[in-house]
């Protein structure tokens, strides 16, 4: 894969594990659809506990990246929806555990639900 960074002084830079803006050149993409705290096997949320949730979700994301044949340096984007915005720094923090440098870009969006009552859920593209 061609991942290329971009970025600019003349914008802010990140306030977390992303870059401002990511180019590639690659024949196929991916979209993943968005992942939620779920327990792949029950079914249901995995704890109301905002960061169990996060993990699981990010664990369902990086079972679907594997499916496809990718891995987690394959993502070039990512959009995050939260119930809290207050709690992004949480996400900061796990987010930069998961995803090696050079960081994907990303947008977050404060949203007032989610499916099944989650309190996060995140969707990516993939640049194979």
């Amino acid at each position: 894969m061609n991942k290329q960074i971009i970025h600019t002084d003349k914008a802010p830079d990140p306030v977390g594990p992303y870059s401002q803006a990511v180019s590639c050149h690659s024949s196929k993409m991916v979209f993943l659809s968005g992942q939620i705290g779920l327990n792949p096997i029950t079914g249901k949320l995995e704890d109301k506990s905002f960061d169990i949730q996060v993990k699981q979700a990010f664990k369902n994301m990086m079972s679907v990246i594997e499916a496809a044949g990718a891995s987690v340096e394959n993502v070039i984007k990512t959009t995050l929806y939260l119930t809290d915005l207050s709690k992004f720094e949480i996400v900061n923090n796990i987010m930069a555990d998961l995803f090696p440098k050079p960081f994907p870009a990303r947008t977050t969006i404060e949203v007032s639900g989610l499916p099944k009552g989650a309190q996060f859920e995140i969707e990516v593209v993939l640049s194979l």
